[in-house]
């Protein structure tokens, strides 16, 4: 939804008190739109910022023309002090990604027998099925009209 358009398009992250923030201006109307809103995320201290305009096998061409950080001083109480520096990998709280659903729950007595028996109740009629279809083959091989 950002190609080929004839004005810049802008993003903004913000990250503060725990909550990642994303905000897209993509309609040139310098009007921002939320883009996503996590609360709960934990961030360690000490990690860099970077950027990249790699695309995979397209062929756009992508210019990160600037880049403004801005450190906010946030007033924080000791609790949360101590909580943050405690972080040693980034997690988020209460988070459902797509495909982590909960485990399925074990399968019942009855449908195990089921899918037991018609799997038999299918091999032997395989076995059937292959036994006439080779007893066939067999008659056919052995009449030769000379």
């Amino acid at each position: 939804m950002v190609r080929n358009l004839n004005h810049d398009t802008f993003l903004v992250i913000r990250y503060v008190k725990r909550r990642l923030t994303v905000m897209i201006d993509i309609d040139g109307k310098h009007e921002w739109r939320d883009c996503i809103d996590v609360p709960g995320v934990r961030l360690p201290r000490g990690y860099y910022f970077g950027t990249s305009s790699v695309t995979g096998d397209l062929s756009d061409n992508h210019d990160i023309i600037s880049l403004k950080l801005y450190q906010l001083t946030v007033e924080r109480t000791p609790e949360e002090e101590r909580r943050d520096r405690e972080v040693y990998l980034p997690v988020v709280d209460n988070l459902r990604l797509p495909g982590m659903e909960a485990p399925l729950e074990p399968m019942s007595g009855l449908a195990l027998f089921l899918i037991v028996f018609f799997s038999l109740v299918a091999i032997v009629f395989a076995i059937v099925i292959g036994v006439i279809v080779y007893n066939k083959w067999q008659e056919q091989s052995r009449k030769h009209f000379y």
